[in-house]
């Protein structure tokens, strides 16, 4: 149990500092008029986890449980969930759940952006 702690850990930490970097990158390369560093972060952190993801899962490559702890959830768990809620919602086209897919979507930016709204104009509030 320890071991898997520290696997998620390590590569949490890692994927924290690796989001950083490339938001930061992607801000003084292209600019802030467009949230270029969290897009380029959502996008490779869903191919990234649809690729270990597909390697773990086929025991495609060795210590696929150690994989999966440090590189799927801690890693690009830090790096983006937008990548968890892309796989979710794959999960969910493949069983051929389309409610439940077109909820989870539909849901989660909706209810997100409230929730978001809420927390700003509850800050707001504070001051």
């Amino acid at each position: 149990m320890l071991t898997n702690l520290i696997l998620v850990a390590v590569g949490g930490a890692a994927g924290a500092v690796a989001r950083y970097l490339v938001a930061r990158g992607a801000g003084l390369w292209f600019g802030a008029a467009f949230p270029w560093g969290t897009f380029i972060v959502n996008v490779s952190g869903s191919f990234a986890l649809g690729l270990v993801a597909t390697l773990v899962a086929e025991r495609a490559i060795p210590a696929a449980d150690s994989v999966r702890l440090a590189v799927a959830i801690g890693f690009l768990g830090a790096f983006t969930t937008f990548s968890t809620f892309e796989y979710e919602s794959d999960q969910l086209l493949r069983s051929g759940e389309w409610l439940l897919l077109t909820a989870n979507v539909a849901g989660s930016l909706l209810a997100g952006f409230i929730a978001l709204r809420l927390g700003i104009w509850i800050a707001r509030g504070w001051q």
